[in-house]
């Protein structure tokens, strides 16, 4: 007689459980169990977890939940005995979210019972149920009660099985502590203390099998009656295949068909009536291959996605951008999924499908953000009841942990926002939380003592369990038979249904996911085209080839690409300057070595690209990595390479790559790792050299890029390129209208005065909600203005229409707005233009009068009755007009605000100016950007900064030594005096600081 723990709790019941599923597998284990059961309350989010960790513990999984009742404090517990069960568990969990209101388990339960055990310790629901043939077990919990002896007696007369579960959410009794925060954190409340919580420990853990039976010795049927339970539940997880989303023709043609008939009637329209050798035989590989796989539905499906319904009913084809490694597929380019030629670029098919590939891989495109939603709802409301969006759960994070702890504490948020604040780079490490916030350089000055060691402690232990349930970003899943029949769904918070499991689920389960993205940059490139089209420049767009040319392959040389996607990060921008090229393929390269175990790499990949000389590390190698200069930059670089020198199939080169990016993948890796040097060993490769290829190999851990994901976006890089070059204040409207993207709007903004455009204040007689530029002009859109509502700008803007604001008293009438919005667009700017010389000192007296009047509750007539005219007042100083203008706008229109800092007689260099001092020590004055925390190989902590003057940008770097000193005096935003050497690498010059400096005052 084996006894499984039935009725545990992982910490997917959100804020009750504090153990990962794979942690209680381990302690089932530890306690000598031969299998459990975790049933989370209300969900089935952790069920892929869970069944991992039994298959690595040598468990059998019981599969189940609990689920309440919405408004009363009934809950029951399902345990699923087979396929059936399983698919009534999911509906039933879906009917309990998507219809809380009217959900009851008198109306639901007796239609979804069938496949279901159901574990109950209501004696009012049981006899019912009973009588109606359900499967219904008593739940005696943990240990005998009172109220259990009811049940019991009851059970013994009707011949119903009672049986004990264990109720359990903690491991141990040691773990009362974090159980105890949890609960703080769940109720609003802080840490309890005492008797209630020791007893709260013991009623909460798991015990040992005979610590089971010796407390039930006195009811001896219970545990017999609990491992038939168990044994009854012969389901051990879904089986379901690969589940393809549906796709069908009106006419009832196989997709097959379909599929080819389009693949080649697209093919034609990219490469003309005579496709030629290449293309068929590429198109014939990729479409014997998509039939082999079943997956011709599934390109149907993203086709019709990207083809959005005209009013005509028509399908037009939306602006897309189409990536990762389906990009890689010729019918993919061929159907308009894609935008880059697979041919062309020498993109790499069995990435993205192989014949030995088990898990299903799925395809990314990237709407512009602001049309991604109504895409989804397109697709949800096309596949109603087939179709939601994968799951993803918050989890505590450093700051979120620190943050909740200290809370739980009862310490104030003030205190709390000051610590966190400066937490900003901390990873997920859950040995290393309390040493790396004891010796945080940004933290010298504070005073770290009691309770903030017991915090910091505690909160490590939440790191990484979820916190609440949020959407994945773009990923749908559309199945051929109703969804909640796979997979529990419930509505997210914004409004969408969500499918209960992450992606990795998904995946696991065989759903085959599509991921709808929203992009920002591709609706910089639509805003901008129109603005150009508007001024009536022409660009068509059909044939667009932007990185053929050269003003804007020079543009790229230069590392001048700040607002373009994909190539404007610092580290990016000075790529781009050391390889001096421009040129697409190398963009490419580029834009894929940047990760961040790759650094000697990127190095090695600059001198080899300006003619170092270099060779194979051996001849297998010659023609597989020749493009790349022997260096291993795709991720399918990994696999190519486990082919040619250790002899891997397809399928495992492809798994290996697949391992290299997850976050858990030590054991798996291992295996690999000695598959790979026994492979090579085999092939007479030596030591040194095998060692060299997997030390490649490795830095492919954490993030990387596929070559046809690179190319995709290098595209798009090189479109925004293209109009920056040759329309920069349409370009720069376009980026500042759609919330920018690696910088802040400040840099965005002194990027445009850069350029030579001239920044027009916000105007309420002329401004659009979003920016608009115009030749060398930028004017500022309403949308830039702090503190203005969600509705305000657009409100504006549409009285308008009814013709211009004759004065501010006009506006006022007219628009209404609150005292605070009047003030920001008072102190922006915007109502310059309705007073007379713009006097701000005079418009903020005219609205105060009106504010008088309307809270003195004069009448409609005197309130609306023409002001006194204000007194002569003098405009504001000019340093308090500036700093409001920048508090309500975050930059100035025609300053730079350095220049109202004291920066006289210190012998200070413009940073325009650096190309004249290589190799020697200069100081400037900098404004701080932004900036990149990492660790040394010996775990020291060092900082990338990027600063700023009116004259020009310069990347810094502050390495340990220097960084430690200044940390807690480094803040985005304020202006400091650097002192360091200038150094130049292959034509890219950067600072190395030694000493900084802030201006007093720190705060501008």
């Amino acid at each position: 007689m084996t006894l499984l723990p039935l009725r545990l709790r992982s910490w997917y019941s959100l804020l009750q459980g504090i153990h990962s599923p794979a942690e209680l597998c381990r302690l089932a284990k530890r306690f000598g169990y031969g299998g459990l059961a975790i049933t989370d309350r209300d969900n089935l989010y952790g069920l892929w977890s869970f069944l991992q960790g039994c298959r690595d513990e040598g468990l059998r999984p019981v599969v189940g939940a609990e689920i309440s009742e919405p408004g009363s404090a009934r809950s029951i517990t399902c345990l699923v005995e087979n396929d059936t069960g399983y698919a009534n568990l999911c509906t039933l969990l879906t009917r309990r979210h998507l219809a809380a209101a009217g959900f009851t388990f008198a109306r639901e339960l007796p239609d979804l019972a069938e496949g279901l055990f159901i574990l109950c310790t209501d004696l009012l629901l049981l006899p019912e149920w009973h009588r109606r043939g359900i499967a219904v077990v008593a739940d005696l919990g943990p240990r005998p009660t009172a109220a259990g002896r009811q049940l019991r007696e009851w059970c013994r007369r009707r011949g119903v099985a009672a049986v004990t579960t264990a109720d359990c959410t903690m491991g141990c009794a040691t773990d009362q502590p974090l159980a105890g925060l949890v609960e703080a954190i769940r109720t609003g409340g802080t840490i309890g203390r005492g008797r209630e919580q020791a007893g709260a420990a013991e009623a909460g853990r798991l015990v040992s099998g005979q610590e089971y039976a010796a407390r039930f010795a006195i009811w001896p049927e219970v545990l017999p009656a609990t491992v038939s339970l168990a044994e009854a539940c012969s389901f051990t997880g879904p089986q379901f295949g690969v589940v393809m989303p549906p796709w069908r023709e009106a006419g009832g043609r196989p997709a097959v068909v379909v599929l080819r008939e389009k693949a080649y009637r697209g093919a034609r329209r990219r490469y003309g009536d005579d496709l030629g050798e290449p293309v068929i035989e590429r198109l014939e590989e990729e479409l014997k291959t998509i039939e082999a796989m079943d997956f011709s539905s599934y390109f149907l499906v993203v086709r019709d996605i990207v083809l959005r319904r005209g009013a005509d009913g028509r399908r037009v084809r939306r602006r897309i951008c189409g990536r990762g490694s389906g990009a890689a597929s010729l019918v993919a380019y061929s159907l308009g999924i894609t935008n880059v030629c697979p041919i062309k670029y020498n993109l790499y098919f069995a990435r993205f499908l192989n014949p030995g590939r088990t898990d299903p891989p799925d395809i990314d495109i990237d709407f512009p953000w602001d049309e991604r939603d109504g895409v989804l709802r397109e697709v949800l409301d096309d596949h109603a009841g087939h179709a939601a969006l994968v799951c993803n759960h918050v989890c505590f994070q450093p700051r979120m942990a620190i943050r909740e702890t200290a809370r739980a504490f009862g310490l104030p948020d003030q205190e709390i926002s000051r610590i966190t604040g400066r937490l900003p780079w901390l990873a997920d490490d859950r040995e290393d939380l309390q040493s790396s916030l004891t010796g945080l350089a940004a933290l010298r000055d504070e005073d770290l003592g009691p309770p903030w060691p017991e915090i910091v402690g505690l909160a490590e232990r939440l790191l990484g369990m979820p916190r609440y349930l949020s959407v994945h970003p773009g990923g749908v899943v559309i199945t051929p038979e109703p969804l909640c029949r796979y997979v529990p769904v419930q509505m997210a918070a914004k409004g969408v249904p969500v499918m209960q499991w992450e992606k990795e689920g998904a995946e696991a389960a065989g759903l085959v996911k599509i991921d709808l993205l929203g992009n920002r940059s591709l609706a910089v490139v639509r805003d901008a085209l129109a603005a150009v089209r508007q001024e009536g420049g022409e660009i068509e767009e059909e044939g667009w080839q932007p990185e053929d040319d050269p003003p804007t392959r020079l543009l790229v040389a230069e590392g001048a690409t700040m607002g373009c996607f994909y190539i404007e990060s610092p580290a990016m921008r000075l790529l781009e300057k050391k390889a001096g090229s421009g040129d697409f393929n190398q963009l490419v390269i580029q834009s894929s070595i940047i990760r961040p175990a790759a650094n000697e790499f990127i190095r090695e990949y600059v001198r080899r690209l300006h003619g170092g000389v270099w060779q194979p590390l051996c001849p297998e190698l010659e023609g597989v990595l020749e493009e790349t200069f022997g260096l291993m930059v795709y991720q399918e670089d990994v696999s190519r390479v486990a082919v040619a020198l250790a002899g891997f199939s397809d399928a495992d080169a492809d798994r290996l790559r697949r391992i290299m990016a997850k976050k858990e993948k030590t054991l798996r890796l291992r295996h690999y790792r000695e598959m790979f040097f026994a492979g090579c060993a085999g092939r007479g490769l030596a030591p040194s050299v095998i060692d060299q290829v997997w030390r490649m190999i490795e830095s492919f851990a954490g993030y990387s890029f596929c070559k046809p994901h690179s190319a995709s976006y290098a595209r798009v890089s090189f479109q925004a390129a293209y109009l920056k070059r040759h329309y920069p204040a349409a370009f720069m409207a376009a980026v500042l209208s759609n919330q920018g993207g690696y910088y802040s709007t400040f840099a965005y903004v002194s990027e445009a005065k850069r350029l030579g455009l001239k920044i027009l204040h916000p105007d309420v007689q002329q401004s659009a909600v979003g920016w608009s530029g115009q030749g060398t002009e930028l004017r500022v859109g309403l949308q830039a203005i702090k503190g203005l509502s969600g509705e305000l700008p657009a409100r504006i803007v549409a009285a308008r229409e009814g013709g211009i604001f004759t004065d501010c008293e006009d506006f006022y009438a007219r628009i209404e707005p609150a005292a605070d919005q009047a003030r920001a667009l008072i102190h922006a700017g915007a109502l310059d233009q309705l007073a007379p010389g713009g006097n701000r000192a005079e418009l903020l007296w005219q609205w105060a009068h009106r504010w008088r009047a309307r809270q003195d509750g004069l009448p409609p007539t005197l309130f609306a009755a023409p002001p006194p005219p204000p007194p002569k007042l003098p405009p504001p100083e000019t340093r308090n007009r500036l700093r409001r203008e920048y508090q309500v706008l975050g930059f100035l229109c025609e300053h730079h605000p350095l220049e109202l800092l004291d920066r006289r007689g210190r012998g200070l260099l413009p940073i325009g100016r650096l190309t004249e001092r290589r190799g020697q020590r200069v100081t400037v004055a900098a404004w701080l950007l932004t900036g990149k925390l990492v660790a040394t190989r010996n775990g020291a902590m060092m900082e990338f900064l990027t600063f700023e003057d009116e004259t020009g940008q310069v990347e810094t770097t502050f390495f340990p030594e220097v960084y430690a000193a200044h940390a807690h005096l480094l803040c985005h935003g304020r202006g400091y005096i650097l002192t360091g050497l200038v150094e130049e690498d292959y034509g890219a010059l950067t600072l190395t600081v030694e000493r900084l400096k802030p201006f007093a005052p720190v705060h501008f």
